[in-house]
């Protein structure tokens, strides 16, 4: 079995395409079916988001699972695959984890360290699953994944500095404000940065959103989603008065907010007013920095913050390297009991046909037990069964993780006659898939052998 990605991201393919090759979380659910059901694919599970489409599969033969992922794509956006596969990477087992893990840490992302990505790889996985189109490997996988994802932003800051401009006008008002609740903000201008840093402050807990702009019905428009209010220009000293947060963001040629209206505004004031100017041109003079109690940053001091906070992130990303190597060992651990799987389900149905028929010749010589009596005796003697296979069994799985573990699997199919039973299990195996309308039967040994191992 071969783990193959297949996709492209933010680095690698330019957005015109990206546009074009993604799907919504409805059409996300027939089109794994349809992968799931191209030659050689036997598991499947597709990440689409705006900057990435991946898809990772389980084939048997990984130079058919790789093209049939490429056909699937191109079958589905009527893209030909000349148009796109220069864009594509395509990695495999080894490679194609280390990519999941990274995925799934923020470390691929557009903006590092970013956490929204482990809710959406979790959420495509969670449909994949309910879908019915993974089996014992991307389970696995999967589940290793959104759970190192969990740890990395538990216990590093990767995610915890402010890598842009209205998080980090966020950031620096906390030093301030011990909390943003019940607080005022005063949104100067209707550009999408300031009206992002307004948004940022609204979730935080400010109480209440006040929009001027020089057109009053854009003012109304971004004021309603924050249930704001909307003025006119003409309201200007007003409403720094009334605000404890001032984001300028107009545009304008020359400076909206000079020192003598902050200086009206804040007369007789005891909390203090931040101001924070993220135009250029400047909209807020810088002259305002000699007032007391008022405190100016412009988009210099933001970017400022920004740097900084990227490259803690980038110190941060180190950690998370190790982390990944440290996932990368277990899931490799995990592969390699794959191997004790079908010998383990080999000797317990062995040892349940030999107790079956020891049950049936009792059953034979006592005609006159009874009901009861017989689950008496199936029960307790199942019970010694076990007992037996306990340590056996406990052994050969410690063995199938170390450097000799043919050579003692080996030695247990020898000792304990299995030989037969593997060879009917792997012919069956076989047929199954050759017939590409069965499930991948070739991975019921290993759903069988976690069955025997949890029993």
């Amino acid at each position: 079995m071969h783990i193959i990605v297949t996709g492209f991201n933010h680095k690698t393919a330019p957005v015109e395409l990206r546009e074009q090759m993604t799907f919504t979380e409805s059409e996300l659910g027939p089109a794994l079916h349809r992968l799931r059901h191209m030659k050689s694919i036997l598991e499947c599970v597709m990440i689409s988001t705006c900057n990435r489409l991946e898809l990772y599969v389980v084939s048997d033969q990984p130079h058919t699972g790789s093209y049939y992922s490429k056909s699937f794509l191109a079958k589905e956006f009527g893209i030909p695959m000349g148009d796109f596969v220069d864009h594509l990477y395509v990695k495999r087992d080894e490679q194609a984890i280390r990519q999941l893990f990274t995925v799934t840490c923020g470390l691929d992302s557009m903006v590092l360290g970013e956490t929204q990505i482990l809710g959406q790889v979790k959420n495509d996985f969670r449909v994949a699953h309910e879908e019915g189109v993974t089996g014992t490997f991307l389970n696995q996988l999967f589940k290793q994944a959104v759970t190192l994802g969990k740890k990395v932003q538990s216990e590093t800051e990767i995610g915890q500095n402010a890598v842009s401009v209205s998080y980090a006008a966020v950031q620096l008002g906390r030093k301030m404000f011990s909390t943003f609740t019940g607080k005022t903000v005063l949104l100067l201008g209707a550009g999408e940065t300031g009206e992002l840093t307004a948004k940022h402050l609204f979730e935080a807990g400010a109480k209440q959103v006040i929009v001027l702009n020089r057109t009053l019905e854009k003012a109304r428009e971004v004021a309603h989603r924050f249930n704001g209010e909307a003025r006119p220009l003409s309201r200007l000293v007003e409403s720094i008065r009334e605000a404890d947060i001032v984001v300028s963001s107009t545009g304008a040629p020359t400076a909206v907010i000079d020192k003598d209206v902050v200086q009206s505004a804040v007369a007789k004031r005891i909390q203090p007013l931040y101001l924070i100017d993220i135009a250029v041109p400047r909209d807020i003079d810088p002259a305002i920095h000699d007032l007391d109690n008022v405190y100016l940053f412009d988009i210099d001091d933001l970017n400022g913050i920004v740097e900084t906070n990227i490259y803690l992130r980038e110190q941060e990303s180190d950690k998370v390297g190790v982390m990944i190597e440290e996932q990368m060992l277990r899931f490799n651990e995990w592969l390699q009991t794959l191997g004790v799987v079908p010998v383990i389900t080999a000797l317990r149905e062995k040892a349940l046909d030999i107790h079956e028929e020891t049950m049936l010749r009792i059953e034979r010589k006592l005609p006159d037990l009874t009901e009861r009596e017989k689950r008496i005796l199936r029960k307790h003697t199942k019970s010694i069964v076990n007992q037996l296979l306990r340590d056996p069994l406990s052994r050969i799985k410690e063995l199938s993780a170390t450097s000799e573990r043919e050579q003692a699997l080996d030695m247990f199919v020898q000792i304990f006659a299995l030989e037969e039973k593997l060879a009917k299990e792997k012919e069956s195996q076989e047929e199954s898939v050759r017939s590409e309308r069965c499930r991948p039967s070739i991975l019921q040994p290993a759903l069988a052998g976690e069955a025997a191992i949890r029993s």
